[in-house]
């Protein structure tokens, strides 16, 4: 006991040390790691700019150290014309031989001098330059195979890379935080080349246009993307409560709408409002006793080539789909008596698939339900019917539309619905977009929030994946948001929607949810546990096979606008009257 009293507390070093290490002349082992060490050895006569991004960018694990020493100038001089007196030399006495001349011989010579005038001038300078790259995995076979595909990468762009053999130790200290180039292998380069070592954008992960999504947190490069320009135009964020989900999406919108835009947004929660209120955009409360109603009953109207007969047999289906989740559980025979009963109710109005349907007002449910109460086998629909058009949620769907769907950004708000109503609002609100998206096509983003709600039953799932598979034709981006993970990605419909996504992000994460996620996307442990303890605002960000991890960054005015912080919007609500006296 005495003993363990008197014992001196560790140093640092002895803290962060491992247990155990083994050096061999290839590989050292630390713990129940391998780790082994390559250096970059020679480099072509011209760089590509960027070229070392395919192996910052690799999935494996590494640290890669980068040495630049400069070099004096009048010594770089003097070296240069010593090199350059030699070359002449060798070039006379081969011209006195009569040997044809040497490209390579005379290239060289012109680089150098190249060079010689650029140091003399001070618009060039001269570096050392070392770059070591040491490599862990589970075992040496595996080391084997990372150092092939290090050097497959490399070797395609004529850049030679070599293991630091028996410099083991030297070649691991070398790439440690420390600033300490123990190994001591260098290529002599000047700015120009130098500069293209440095991985300024993210491989496969950005483009020359779009808008900002993030910063790349592998190199601290930016992910650009314009999501219309990808081979769908649809994306999922999947994150628990307050990981950031919303804040990414309305940092995006809020980018996009400068694209010219349009933007539908469905709101469960009114997120969305003030983003709205800020930017011009329509926000629409949908409840029963607002005085903002859409009618189920309208249709789009064909375009150039569309038969309206397609058209209306389209609708019916949709309309049949939201009856569905209205009436409950239909039998058979129910179903075939509801397809009739909708017919007939268009058709009372003189709209049928042969009609020129563009001009005539098209029916409400209280029709329906009259149609109904006449058809033999539909009395039990007909009353179920009665609590929307003459009952308690009569004011919700028993209307004729008057909402305008002309500004850049609609934000649908459904906060004040009934719980049991919201899979309904949300079905009749993506029916109402999905037929102005077809009939008039621009670029358009719509936004699904808590797109678990309706998923949760089998007509809405139907609907959602439908549309996510379709409106690439109209030009068209679908955005899902959904907390609720498993219940999403339980039904095919969840799935079809993820895999028709080209944008996926993946936000913090519940541990109930972790198991699904990691086997869905295919996660390393270490991207498991990444997405489990992220700070707001981080997470993984896919794009077909490739993902990073991103920090999503906005400017000043941005949070100002997206925040969904409840703290940071009182203290912006009270600065806003602070204001207002002042201006008073």
């Amino acid at each position: 006991m005495a003993d363990n009293l008197t014992q001196q507390p560790q140093t640092l070093p002895e803290t962060l040390a491992p247990a155990a290490m083994s050096v061999s002349s290839n590989y050292i082992q630390i713990g129940p790691k391998f780790a082994r060490t390559i250096f970059l050895a020679t480099y072509p006569r011209y760089l590509n700019t960027n070229w070392l991004s395919p192996i910052i960018n690799l999935d494996r694990a590494f640290d890669a150290a980068i040495f630049v020493h400069p070099k004096s100038t009048s010594t770089m001089l003097k070296q240069l014309r010593d090199q350059l007196a030699r070359l002449q030399a060798q070039a006379m006495e081969e011209a006195s031989k009569g040997k044809v001349r040497d490209p390579i011989l005379e290239t060289a010579m012109g680089d150098i001098e190249a060079l010689r005038d650029k140091l003399q001038q001070g618009t060039d300078k001269f570096f050392e330059l070392g770059v070591y790259i040491t490599i862990y995995e589970s075992s040496v076979k595996e080391l084997d195979d990372t150092e092939i595909k290090i050097k497959g990468l490399l070797e395609y762009q004529l850049i030679f890379a070599k293991p630091a053999t028996f410099r083991m130790m030297e070649g691991f200290n070398s790439t440690l935080p420390t600033d300490d180039d123990r190994l001591n292998v260098h290529t002599s380069l000047n700015t120009e080349p130098l500069s293209s070592l440095f991985p300024f954008i993210s491989f496969d992960l950005t483009s020359n246009s779009g808008i900002l999504y993030g910063i790349n947190t592998h190199n601290n490069s930016l992910v650009l993307f314009d999501r219309f320009k990808l081979e769908n135009y649809n994306s999922v964020v999947f994150g628990k409560s307050g990981g950031g989900k919303s804040y990414t999406i309305k940092l995006e919108i809020l980018r996009s709408l400068v694209f010219g835009t349009q933007v539908l947004i469905i709101d469960p929660e009114d997120e969305y409002k003030y983003l709205a209120d800020t930017v011009g955009g329509s926000p629409v409360k949908i409840s029963i006793n607002s005085d903002q109603h859409i009618n189920p009953f309208d249709l789009p109207a064909p375009k150039e080539g569309e038969l309206g007969a397609d058209i209306f047999r389209s609708h019916i289906l949709d309309l049949s789909g939201l009856m569905k989740l209205i009436l409950g559980t239909l039998t058979p025979e129910e179903s075939a008596i509801l397809d009739e009963a909708l017919i007939q109710t268009y058709a009372i109005k003189d709209i049928s698939p042969e009609s020129d349907f563009t001009k005539l007002p098209p029916p409400v449910l209280g029709d329906l339900q009259s149609i109904l109460e006449g058809l033999t086998g539909a009395e039990s629909m007909a009353t179920r019917l009665k609590k929307y058009t003459s009952g308690t949620f009569a004011g919700f769907l028993n209307q004729p539309t008057n909402v305008p769907l002309d500004n850049p950004m609609i934000v649908f708000g459904i906060r004040d619905m009934e719980e049991e109503l919201r899979p309904i609002a949300m079905y009749l609100i993506l029916n109402f977009i999905w037929v102005k998206v077809r009939r008039d096509i621009k670029q358009r983003i719509i936004l699904v929030d808590e797109a678990w709600v309706l998923m949760k039953y089998e007509v809405g799932a139907n609907f959602l994946s439908n549309i996510a598979k379709r409106c690439r034709k109209y030009f068209t981006g679908l955005t899902t948001i959904s907390q609720d993970i498993p219940d999403f990605l339980a039904s095919p419909q969840g799935k079809t929607i993820l895999t028709n996504s080209s944008i996926q992000i993946l936000m913090k994460q519940s541990p109930a949810a972790i198991d699904i996620v990691q086997q869905t996307f295919n996660l390393t442990d270490a991207e498991k546990f990444y997405i489990l303890e992220a700070r707001v605002g981080f997470g993984l960000f896919f794009l077909g096979q490739n993902h990073i991890g991103i920090r999503i960054v906005a400017s000043y005015a941005e949070d100002q606008i997206i925040t969904s912080d409840p703290r940071q919007i009182i203290e912006i609500e009270k600065a806003k009257e602070e204001w207002a006296q002042i201006q008073k």
